[in-house]
C-alpha cells in the first residue's frame, strides 16, 4: 500500500492500493491503442487539447496547490506558482510546436545524383514511461508530458510513492481537458515494477528524474532493450561570486535559490564559492537573508519555508552536516530539527572531501567555500561529479561570457536565479545525467528524426 503523509504534522492523508498485474496490463494495452489514435490526429488538434490542459490547470490551481502542499510540504505559494508554471508551459508549446516539429527541407540536389526533394520529418515514438520524483510533483511531470503529448506520444507515469494523490490528479487534468482515454495514465506501482514495464515492447522510451543509482538502473534496462532514455539526476550546483559582483543581490538570490522548496531542488545553489576578498561581506549578507526566513505551517501565507518531505530526507541532511563538521567545517547557523521541520543550516570552511562539498545535499543546507581568485573559483566549481546547473556573479560582462563557457554544467545563469524555463533546454552532464528537457531540444528527444529522400522516376 502507498500512504501519503503530511510532512508538517505527520498526519496520514490517504492510502492507495498498488495496481495489480492485470491492471498494469490493461493500462499498457490502452496506451498502445491510444497512441495509434492520438498520433494520427493533426498537430493542430493535439495542440488545442494541450491549450485546454493549461486552462484546466489555471482553473484548479488552488486545489492542486493545496494537494501538493499537503503531500510534500512546499509552501502553498510555491505550489500554486508551480501549477501556474505548468499552464504557461502548455501555452509555450502550443504556440511553438508547429515550428519545432515542421518538416525541415534539405538541399540534396547534386550533379552526381539529384533528389527531387529531401526533408527531415519529426514523428512520435509511442508510449513513453516517465519515472518522476516528489519534489516538484506537477512540474517534473508536465515538463515531460506537455511536449511529449503534443509531439504525438502518450504518457505512462510512475510517480513517487509519497505523492500518489498528485499523480492521480495529473491524470484527471488530462481527462478533464478532453484527451482520449489512455493518452496519459498513472501507474500505481513501486520501483521494482519499472523493469518489467520498461521491457514491455509497447513501451518505446523512458525519462527519469531522480538519484544517480536509480538513473543508472533505468538506463541499464533501457540500454538492454535498445530504448531511448533521458536522465536528470540532480546536482551540486555551484554559485560563484567574484570580487566585482553585486554582493547584496548575489546573497539574496543565493539564499532564495538554496532554501526554496525547503532546499529540495536539483538546481538549487548548493555550493557558494566566493573570492576571498569579499567572502566576509558576502557571508554577513547571507546570514541576514537566512534570518528573514519564516518557517511554519506551509498552508499559512506568512510561511516562507515549509518542512522537508520525509523524515529520512531530514536524516540525510543532518548526517551530511555533521560529517562535514567532523572534518573541519564550521556551522554558522541552524541545525535545530522537529521531525521534517529543519532549521536552515549554513556551513563555513567547506572543502573538497567533505560530504557537503562532494555529495548532493537535498535540503536546507548551504555551504561557503573560499576561492583565492577567479581561476580558483572556477576550479572549485568544476571539482564535482555533478554538472547540472550553476550561477556566476560578476559585473564584468566580458568576463562573464568567458568564464561561463569554462563552467562544466548543463546551464550557467549569470547574475540571476537558476531555474528551469520552457524556452531553454534543461539537463546536465557528468553524473547529472544526459539528454534534455524543455525547449525545442526537449521536444525532439522522443521523436523519430526521419530522413525522407525522394527521387524522380
Amino acid at each position: 500500500m502507498f500512504t501519503s503523509v503530511n510532512p508538517y504534522n505527520q498526519k496520514k492523508l490517504k492510502t492507495y492500493r498498488p495496481d495489480s498485474q492485470t491492471a498494469i496490463e490493461q493500462k499498457l494495452k490502452q496506451a498502445d491503442r491510444a497512441f495509434a489514435d492520438w498520433s494520427a490526429l493533426p498537430l493542430a488538434d493535439r495542440t488545442n487539447y494541450l491549450r485546454k490542459v493549461g486552462d484546466t490547470l489555471t482553473k484548479n490551481k488552488q486545489q492542486y496547490g493545496e494537494l501538493m502542499t499537503a503531500e510534500m510540504g512546499k509552501t502553498l505559494k510555491e505550489a500554486i506558482s508551480e501549477v501556474e508554471k505548468c499552464a504557461t508551459t502548455c501555452a509555450f508549446y502550443a504556440d511553438n510546436a508547429s515550428a519545432f516539429l515542421a518538416d525541415k527541407s534539405i538541399d540534396t540536389d547534386r550533379s552526381d545524383g539529384p533528389a527531387h526533394k529531401s526533408f527531415i520529418a519529426y514523428q512520435p515514438l509511442g508510449p513513453v514511461l516517465a519515472v518522476m520524483p516528489w519534489n516538484f510533483p506537477f512540474w517534473q511531470v508536465m515538463r515531460f508530458a506537455i511536449p511529449g503529448l503534443i509531439a504525438g506520444n502518450v504518457g505512462l507515469l510512475k510517480h513517487a510513492s509519497n505523492v500518489m494523490g498528485c499523480a492521480l490528479a495529473l491524470e484527471d487534468v488530462f481527462r478533464e481537458s478532453g484527451l482520449p482515454e489512455g493518452a496519459f495514465q498513472t501507474l500505481l506501482i513501486d520501483s521494482k515494477s519499472v523493469e518489467g514495464i520498461l521491457k514491455d515492447k509497447r513501451v518505446k522510451a523512458v525519462t527519469l528524474t531522480g538519484s544517480g543509482p536509480a538513473g543508472a538502473s533505468v538506463a541499464s534496462i533501457a540500454g538492454s532493450q535498445i530504448k531511448k532514455s533521458v536522465l536528470e539526476l540532480g546536482g551540486s550546483d555551484a554559485l560563484v561570486v567574484l570580487a566585482d559582483a553585486s554582493l547584496e543581490k548575489a546573497a539574496e538570490t543565493a539564499v532564495k535559490s538554496r532554501m526554496q522548496n525547503a532546499g529540495q531542488s536539483c538546481i538549487a545553489a548548493k555550493r557558494f564559492i566566493i573570492e576571498k576578498s569579499v567572502k566576509k561581506q558576502f557571508t554577513d549578507l547571507v546570514l541576514h537573508h537566512i534570518e528573514q526566513i519564516k518557517q511554519g505551517d506551509p498552508m499559512a501565507s506568512e510561511t516562507t519555508m515549509g518542512p522537508m518531505a520525509r523524515t529520512n530526507l531530514a536524516d540525510d541532511i543532518e548526517r551530511q552536516s555533521q560529517a562535514s563538521i567532523a572534518k573541519g567545517a564550521k556551522r554558522l547557523v541552524g541545525g535545530k530539527r522537529d521531525g521534517c521541520n529543519v532549521q536552515p543550516i549554513l556551513l563555513d570552511n567547506v572543502k573538497p572531501g567533505m560530504a557537503a562539498f562532494d555529495e548532493e545535499t537535498f535540503g536546507p543546507l548551504a555551504v561557503l567555500i573560499e576561492a583565492k581568485d577567479e581561476a580558483d573559483a572556477i576550479r572549485l566549481a568544476n571539482k564535482s561529479d555533478f554538472g547540472l546547473g550553476s550561477a556566476l556573479w560578476t559585473q564584468d560582462m566580458e568576463k562573464a561570457d568567458r568564464l561561463a563557457r569554462q563552467i562544466q554544467a548543463g546551464s550557467v545563469f549569470v547574475n540571476g536565479l537558476m531555474r528551469s524555463d520552457a524556452r531553454v533546454p534543461f539537463g546536465g552532464i557528468k553524473t547529472s545525467g544526459f539528454g534534455r528537457e524543455l525547449s525545442e531540444e526537449g521536444m525532439k528527444e522522443f521523436v523519430n528524426v526521419k530522413t525522407v529522400w525522394v527521387e524522380k522516376v
